[in-house]
């Protein structure tokens, strides 16, 4: 059996089945080595400022090991938060026949990827996009950068579209990328919430006839929750709801611009568990963010499992894969506040056209799942060898 070596930072909930998937089938033999150490399990998330714990378990189901971290100041917010000295040589000690990275901008992955190329084939997994606009000078020298550091890469996983352009561009070869989908747990996400759903809406005094549309996520710039206020308040249609789950940077700014609103709820960040009880809570899903550095969305996906139709703006990652305009949401202009009204107004307008467009989703989110992932990587490693 063919044996892969995967090089991440830490657990991640949108990883970690994926491992257990791949060690389940037993069609390769894995073993994870997170590079952070053991105290990212421990690890402060400033986005939601505060330390968060996943209450689904992301270390059982399949081998691992901790890497060892001599970093100063350990994380994954610098290149040199995850420095590694001995991975190696404790990579080589199991002898894998390839390699897979999760992300190449720190210093010990990076050190890896030179030290493995050549020796054994090097895969790279990674949801990067060119939806960040640079200038030309700085675009310039990061085009030769990222083309260096992409030739030390094999074959790449891409998530989507974007991802798929992104690799593209610096460098990788039609033959050198296979698809691998951005993908939640959708079985988790599916299962049946409607009771608490209905107890979550009725807690904040929504009726089942009115509208609720959410944001989940970081309150943060980047992913431009302000905007989204502003376009509710806008409207100022009674029926209407806006809730938002989390915490970070703008909670402050928009609990003061909510004013007195009856009509804008705000619950803090809510683990994995609650999640789907969350969004089946909801009538539509909204992710307007303005980026820099909006990749993906996976909420995006996790909306679309619960049967939810999607509201995203053009920053967003997995847009041009999974929002269809008319058929299971919309997509507007980055921080444009009438497209954003527009689009919305739209968009709830109709509770039959809603209902519909959730169906969608969650029928296009279907072919979006760990499975297909683990079969891209399994191909992959035995075609290579």
């Amino acid at each position: 059996m063919k044996k892969l070596a995967i090089i991440t930072t830490h657990p991640i909930q949108y990883y970690a089945p994926v491992f257990k998937l791949l060690h389940e089938r037993n069609n390769i033999s894995v073993r994870v080595y997170y590079t952070w150490g053991e105290k990212a399990l421990d690890k402060y998330d400033p986005g939601f400022e505060k330390k968060v714990t996943w209450d689904i378990p992301l270390l059982e189901g399949y081998p691992y090991e901790w890497a060892l971290n001599t970093s100063a100041y350990p994380g994954t917010h610098h290149f040199k938060g995850v420095v590694t000295p001995n991975l190696t040589e404790q990579v080589n000690t199991w002898q894998p026949d390839a390699v897979l990275f999760f992300g190449w901008a720190y210093h010990g992955h990076l050190k890896a990827i030179r030290y493995f190329k050549n020796k054994i084939p090097v895969f790279f997994r990674g949801d990067s996009t060119l939806l960040d606009e640079t200038g030309r000078i700085k675009s310039m020298l990061k085009s030769i950068y990222l083309k260096w550091v992409y030739k030390h890469i094999d074959h790449a996983f891409y998530v989507g579209t974007n991802n798929r352009n992104y690799f593209k561009k610096y460098g990788l070869k039609d033959n050198q990328l296979s698809f691998a989908p951005h993908a939640v747990d959708n079985d988790r996400f599916a299962g049946d919430k409607s009771t608490d759903a209905q107890l979550l809406r009725a807690n904040l005094g929504i009726t089942r006839d009115e509208i609720l549309i959410l944001f989940a996520g970081k309150l943060e710039n980047k992913k431009s929750p302000l905007l989204l206020l502003d376009a509710c308040l806008s409207m100022n249609k009674p029926g209407v709801h806006l809730l938002f789950i989390g915490n970070g940077a703008l909670e402050r700014d928009l609990k003061t611009q909510a004013g007195n609103s009856t009509n804008v709820h705000f619950m803090p960040f809510q683990n994995q568990t609650a999640m789907p009880t969350a969004f089946q809570a909801a009538n539509v899903f909204c992710l307007p963010s303005q980026g820099p550095g909006e990749t993906w969305g996976l909420a995006v996906n996790e909306a679309m499992a619960c049967g939810k139709p999607v509201l995203v703006s053009d920053k967003v990652g997995c847009a041009v894969d999974l929002v269809k305009d008319g058929y299971n949401g919309a997509i507007f202009q980055n921080k444009q506040l009438d497209d954003l009204v527009s689009k919305l107004t739209k968009l709830i307008s109709s509770k039959a056209a809603l209902k519909e467009y959730g169906h969608n989703s969650k029928a296009m989110i279907n072919n979006w799942s760990f499975q297909k992932v683990a079969e891209a990587i399994e191909n992959k490693l035995n075609e290579s060898l």
